[in-house]
């Protein structure tokens, strides 16, 4: 490679690798069975607690795999790439978006160890982290919601590493 090349050339992302598994995460948070059976609030705070759920699960199972250690620092980038975009979006100034990432990734950090402490002790737990942690409507079934992210946490334990990293959240689903 000239010299010109190897200047003007760059680097790939190694972020790039994890970016099918961030996009399944964003389209799970986004599934409308969330909202219309479970009852999450459709709304902005509530979109962002499903992500942030759905992203804890998949951070708690890539914890469970020693190879992916670096995938999970690069799903927290996504995480924290997506979250300053979006606060953007709503015309939030430079001046105070970094505070804000931060307190969003301080309750994605939260919400991790919520889950990471529930998901083993079962539907009562995972049910007591939804109800203290997930914004509902009125007519929210927050045990349903608890059902689901337990079948999401099992789901994502049956799933083999390399079909996690291509974005299949689902045992046997195709991305």
């Amino acid at each position: 490679m000239g010299l010109l090349s190897r200047l003007f050339a760059s680097k790939p992302d190694p972020r790039d690798a994890v970016r099918p598994l961030w996009d399944a995460v964003v389209a799970e948070a986004r599934d409308p069975a969330w909202y219309a059976q479970g009852g999450v609030e459709d709304s902005v705070t509530g979109r962002f607690d499903m992500v942030s759920a759905t992203t804890s699960l998949v951070l708690v199972r890539l914890e469970q795999s020693p190879g992916l250690k670096a995938a999970s620092s690069y799903l927290t980038e996504w995480f924290v790439e997506d979250m300053d975009g979006q606060l953007r979006e709503f015309g939030v100034g430079d001046m105070v978006v970094g505070k804000r990432v931060g307190r969003l990734v301080s309750t994605l950090g939260g919400r991790l160890g919520a889950f990471r402490e529930a998901v083993p002790q079962g539907r009562d737990a995972v049910r007591n982290v939804v109800e203290r942690n997930i914004t509902l409507s009125d007519s929210a079934a927050p045990g349903e919601v608890a059902d689901r992210l337990l079948a999401l946490s099992a789901s994502l334990a049956a799933t083999d590493d390399e079909q996690l990293m291509a974005g299949k959240l689902r045992a046997g689903a195709s991305a």
